[in-house]
């Protein structure tokens, strides 16, 4: 980041070690609200790294990420030192999100964004039931799970991950589509597709096998129909060291044994 940073506002998260380390923060360093600053430093997880860039997506203010929490594969290491030159020194990376359209068996809509993915999940003991489309193409009739996600670069260390999706360079322009536990058909494992997809899931059978929503954070059930695409209209600004910066970390993920 090579612009002056002038004014710092500092979130945590409610962890013992974050609250701490806030208080630690704001007692070492001139601090002002998160409306007035130029750079938010984040205290916590992965989690709370992805509410305080939702939170603050409006002015687009950069955040630098501390580690405080459980998960801080979005987080820098945590030092109490020399954090305005840590901070003016720091890479930003630009992530662009999906948005998620999804509309409910009462035929109400919701609507939000995801940094990581969108993933669809049953509700119940039984399977869902989901036909696939991209782009307009029905690409599978039926696909019978326990979910199914998209997920961008950044979120390919995520969710996607974990469901044994592949873990794709942030640069790559383009998204994971990946199956949850796929009963039917057995053997598939998933799509790389162009960041510019739009990806249609429509829910089979939903009253019988209902099926959930899920943008990082925003849930909608009881959904019949999801749309996913990316948001070009929209970016959230991280700031990382230049030695660990998140391009590196997810190189470095696919050589993790």
């Amino acid at each position: 980041m090579n612009d002056k940073v002038t004014k710092l506002a500092f979130l945590a998260s409610g962890a013992p070690a974050a609250q701490r380390s806030l208080k630690a923060l704001k007692t070492k360093y001139s601090h002002v609200q998160p409306e007035d600053a130029d750079v938010i430093v984040a205290l916590g997880g992965d989690g709370f790294m992805l509410e305080t860039l939702h939170g603050n997506s409006a002015r687009n203010v950069p955040i630098f990420g501390m580690q405080r929490g459980t998960v801080g594969f979005l987080m820098n290491s945590y030092s109490e030192n020399d954090l305005v030159a840590r901070i003016a020194g720091a890479k930003e990376v630009d992530l662009t999100p999906l948005r998620m359209t999804a509309i409910n068996s009462d035929g109400s809509v919701v609507e939000a964004l995801a940094i990581n993915e969108v993933s669809l999940l049953r509700q119940t003991r039984q399977s869902a039931k989901i036909r696939i489309t991209v782009d307009g193409i029905e690409r599978l009739p039926e696909l019978v799970c326990d979910g199914a996600l998209v997920a961008t670069p950044a979120g390919s260390t995520a969710y996607n991950l974990s469901a044994h999706g592949p873990v794709v360079p942030l640069n790559s322009d383009v998204l994971c589509l990946t199956p949850i536990s796929a009963f039917r058909p057995r053997r598939w494992r998933g799509a790389l597709l162009p960041s510019q997809a739009k990806v249609v899931f429509d829910v089979l059978d939903p009253e019988k096998r209902p099926v959930l929503a899920v943008a990082d954070y925003t849930e909608a059930r009881d959904v019949t129909r999801v749309e996913i695409s990316e948001d070009p209209t929209h970016a959230f600004k991280m700031l990382f060291d230049p030695e660990h910066d998140l391009e590196e970390r997810v190189l470095k993920e696919q050589f993790q044994s």
